[in-house]
């Protein structure tokens, strides 16, 4: 496993981290057994995963209750992320949301602690001050934001510098890289990339649009006649299975499958310090591993982006997965 210092800090995360939405188990993930849900986070730690990242909205704590209970015993060896909701940007919402996520954790602090999304309502400046009193505190050792786009960057930077922005990321989501990850990289903002593999989809699973379970189809990618999509675009469902087949070939030729050729993508990508891969098994910590090893050739970054440009242009510079550019949630 490879790890990166993250800048101006003394945390040290592992190039895949572990995604721990899953664990909650929902409408889009499906059941989740709470004993799986415990070995896949001590398989992840045994194969040199050490970075978790949670939420309190995940499962409403439940993602956080069993991400400590895994962890328990063995929190010295684990970087932990959480986010508390965008109901609670506010001072005394934020402290209590920092406690009640100490308690699911079961530990006295957090690694690293985020904004999941910036509030409408809420001043910025007020977050932020909250955020350093819980830093000097030592309730949280780090701050980092999710989904700042580059208004929300530019406000941010006049008050202060996060250390991670968390951004969906993968072969096909590119928008970050239209304005947000050149700001990034310019300030010194590491990326963690959530959705690597765009919720399954590019594990190669699927072969067709119709395959795509309704949960999954909701994603901008598919058409808004899908029965729970909500982004009114006309979606882009040919040239995104026409880069699944690319990319499927590429890997074939690699001898690798989809999955790690997505991933070992992302870790080649100017900028991105982790990428955040959902395990909910222990089979799935240890194939994850396997893609922080691999080194792709220039000729291969090279078709990978050409197979996947085209579904780049058809969704745009706005990263909402599920929103249309209209009512993005990105600012």
């Amino acid at each position: 496993m490879k790890y990166m210092k993250l800048h101006n800090t003394d945390l040290e995360i592992s190039a895949v981290a572990m995604g721990c939405w899953g664990l909650a188990g929902d409408a889009t993930w499906g059941p989740q057994d709470e004993a799986e849900s415990i070995a896949a986070v001590r398989a992840a730690l045994d194969a040199g995963i050490n970075f978790f990242d949670t939420a309190e909205m995940y499962g409403d704590g439940l993602s956080e209750r069993r991400l400590g209970r895994g962890l328990a015993k063995r929190r010295d060896r684990a970087v932990i992320a959480s986010k508390f909701g965008p109901d609670h940007n506010a001072d005394a919402d934020l402290t209590a949301a920092c406690e009640r996520t100490l308690a699911c954790l079961q530990t006295d602090y957090i690694d690293l602690y985020q904004i999941h999304w910036a509030s409408r309502t809420v001043p910025l400046e007020e977050t932020w001050d909250a955020l350093w009193k819980l830093k000097d505190q030592g309730k949280i050792r780090e701050i980092g934001v999710c989904n700042f786009g580059t208004g929300n960057l530019g406000d941010l930077l006049a008050l202060g510098l996060p250390v991670t922005n968390q951004l969906p990321y993968s072969l096909l989501m590119r928008a970050i890289e239209f304005e947000i990850l050149p700001c990034c990289v310019q300030e010194g903002i590491g990326v963690l990339c959530y959705s690597p593999l765009l919720l399954g989809i590019l594990t190669g699973k699927y072969s067709c649009a119709d395959e795509v379970p309704d949960g999954r189809a909701r994603l901008r990618h598919f058409s808004t006649d899908r029965p729970q999509a909500r982004h009114g675009e006309p979606g882009c469902e040919a040239e995104t299975f026409a880069a699944l087949a690319r990319i499927r070939e590429i890997s074939e030729q690699l001898g690798r499958p989809m999955s790690d050729v997505a991933l070992a993508w992302l870790l080649h990508q100017e900028g991105v310090v982790s990428v955040l891969s959902g395990i909910r098994n222990p089979d799935q910590a240890r194939r994850n591993v396997a893609a922080a090893e691999l080194t792709l050739g220039d000729d291969v970054l090279a078709m990978l982006d050409e197979a996947t440009e085209p579904v780049k242009q058809a969704l745009g510079p706005n990263p909402d997965l599920w929103q249309g550019a209209n009512d993005s949630r990105f600012r």
